[in-house]
């Protein structure tokens, strides 16, 4: 049964067609249930799920609960899945990030850039959320990423990762040097706030820019570290 969305639920939901496919192409096995409109044609959606023997309903009541102000015409229920990340590869450390677009939207950035997995710092917005969800346009389904409750415990499993915090007290990124055989934690802060000053000892880098904005967006700047490292 359909209902709000709370943090501790054990299911989420994907909203919209495109992050629905996202979800029957790349996470099967997590969803439980695909809800359509009767206001539009998904029928794509429809085939995708019925080949994977996921079930389907219309119901405009599911859309009146979760998406009643969206352009929304499929919602996809899945179960909330434990990725974890890898040693191998290296990671974007978001510290303490509090807005659910910006989180969907580095979702995207990782998949787009697929260099890196995803470690996510408590207190932080949770990425299951809808809205999460959806600003990543489905690259939820599709990158790994994990939650620690803080950096020590992130820095405990993964210590071997070289530190580069982004910090306007940082030397310039352009001037930076990534090593092929290195792994790196490319770490960034809340969007307020920034990361604390003792970040600093691991040796931050400040991406260059004019003095015509005082920052940029999390997203962004998350978007040019990884450009980077994707083209070392």
């Amino acid at each position: 049964m359909v209902k709000k969305y709370k943090k501790d639920d054990s299911r989420s939901y994907a909203l919209g067609a495109t992050v629905v496919m996202e979800l029957l192409s790349s996470r099967p096995s997590a969803a439980r249930c695909v809800y359509v409109s009767p206001k539009s044609d998904v029928s794509a959606v429809v085939e995708k799920a019925r080949a994977l023997g996921v079930p389907v309903a219309e119901s405009e009541k599911a859309f009146n609960i979760l998406s009643p102000k969206e352009n929304c015409y499929a919602i996809g229920e899945f179960d909330k899945f434990d990725s974890g990340i890898s040693a191998a590869r290296s990671h974007v450390v978001l510290v303490n990030p509090s807005n659910s677009g910006n989180l969907g939207t580095i979702m995207r950035d990782v998949a787009a850039f697929d260099c890196c997995d995803l470690a996510v710092i408590r207190p932080a917005v949770d990425p299951f959320d809808p809205k999460t969800v959806r600003a990543s346009m489905g690259a939820a389904f599709n990158i790994n990423f994990e939650c620690f409750d803080s950096f020590e415990q992130y820095r405990g499993k993964f210590g071997g990762h070289c530190a580069l915090p982004f910090m306007l007290c940082g030397a310039p990124f352009g001037k930076t040097q990534f090593d092929a055989q290195k792994r790196y934690a490319l770490i960034f802060g809340n969007e307020a706030t920034g990361l604390p000053q003792q970040f600093a000892e691991f040796g931050a880098a400040r991406i260059e820019q004019s003095d015509k904005v005082d920052s940029l967006n999390l997203s962004v700047a998350v978007s040019v570290a990884l450009y980077k490292l994707y083209v070392s």
